[in-house]
């Protein structure tokens, strides 16, 4: 079961949610998105809770409302530590719902002095429980992704291959080859056998 809350308006529209123990703690681990941030009380047992962000924007991003809903959800008179979601590191030895993190750098913490309970209960007036396929949810996203990255890498030969004809173009235009053809070439032998004679030439030239 994952529990799914909307942050408040004017922070934007935002979901926030949770999982309800270890267990969807360990699918949330697994199958997030590039775009989530983690929340959770720093060294001790708590909420795992994430917020999804829109696409191109980071943890700099977020409003001073928006943390404060999600820390509100975490665990109030605690530090709490939040994190981009592929900063999570987990390894075989670790317990269900255990994580560590690849880069500490990226780890920040937020002070929550106390439980503000009108934040609480606005959220929890928003509070929906649902059983999502995560595994499938995260695998539709990367098929979409991947797609589109096919489509742009399409378009982008497509594009490569018109700038190097319209080059070859061009400087076919610019070079003499064009003057100096052949077939278009006339010897005076040529001009001699004509219905002209080289004086009727030389006076329609004048």
């Amino acid at each position: 079961m994952v529990f799914y809350f909307k942050a408040r308006p004017e922070a934007g529209d935002y979901t926030i949610f949770m999982g309800l123990d270890k267990y969807e703690n360990e699918d949330l681990i697994k199958y997030g998105f590039p775009e989530d941030i983690w929340f959770h009380v720093d060294k001790m047992s708590s909420a795992h809770v994430y917020v999804r962000l829109n696409k191109g924007q980071t943890m700099d991003d977020m409003s001073e409302g928006l943390l404060e809903d999600c820390a509100q959800l975490v665990k109030a008179n605690s530090i709490q530590v939040y994190t981009p979601w592929y900063n999570l590191k987990k390894t075989p030895s670790m317990d269900v719902g255990q994580v560590g993190f690849h880069n500490p750098k990226l780890v920040r913490t937020i002070k929550v002095e106390k439980r503000i309970n009108e934040i609480v209960n606005r959220l929890n007036k928003t509070k929906v429980e649902q059983k999502p396929d995560l595994k499938a949810e995260r695998e539709a996203v990367s098929a979409a992704e991947k797609a589109e990255r096919k489509v742009q890498l399409r378009d982008k030969k497509r594009r490569e291959e018109m700038e190097r004809l319209e080059k070859e173009k061009q400087a076919e235009i610019r070079s003499y080859k064009g003057l100096m053809v052949q077939e278009k070439m006339t010897s005076n032998k040529q001009v001699a056998s004509g219905s002209k004679t080289l004086q009727e030439l030389e006076e329609d030239f004048m």
